[in-house]
């Protein structure tokens, strides 16, 4: 008998190339209505005044929930293996973000 039969309830998931490369995302935006959330994930470059929605992610509310509660599992992981993660609002960040400084 072979042990690589796939088990009845098994999901295989695939990705492609372009999927597995990511977006990087420094900013994102969260709105609902009563039957959905919407996650919109931006990428904003300093001195830019503007930037577009990367990346757009649609979640029932119950998998919000799965989503919020499976993240802050990952994170309580991160944190016992490296350590806190700083909030921004707890690291004091320059105006120009590291982009030149800003001129009258």
């Amino acid at each position: 008998m072979s042990e690589e039969k796939q088990q009845p309830n098994q999901l295989n998931i695939e990705i492609s190339e372009e999927i597995a490369e990511g977006v990087y995302s420094n900013l994102f935006i969260i709105t609902h209505s009563h039957t959905e959330f919407v996650l919109d994930f931006v990428n904003v470059m300093p001195g830019t005044p503007k930037s577009k929605v990367k990346s757009r992610i649609i979640l029932t509310p119950q998998h919000a929930k799965r989503f919020m509660k499976a993240l802050a599992e990952y994170i309580a992981r991160f944190e016992s293996m490296h350590g806190k993660i700083q909030d921004l609002e707890e690291i004091q960040l320059p105006l120009n973000f590291g982009g030149p400084a800003a001129q009258a």
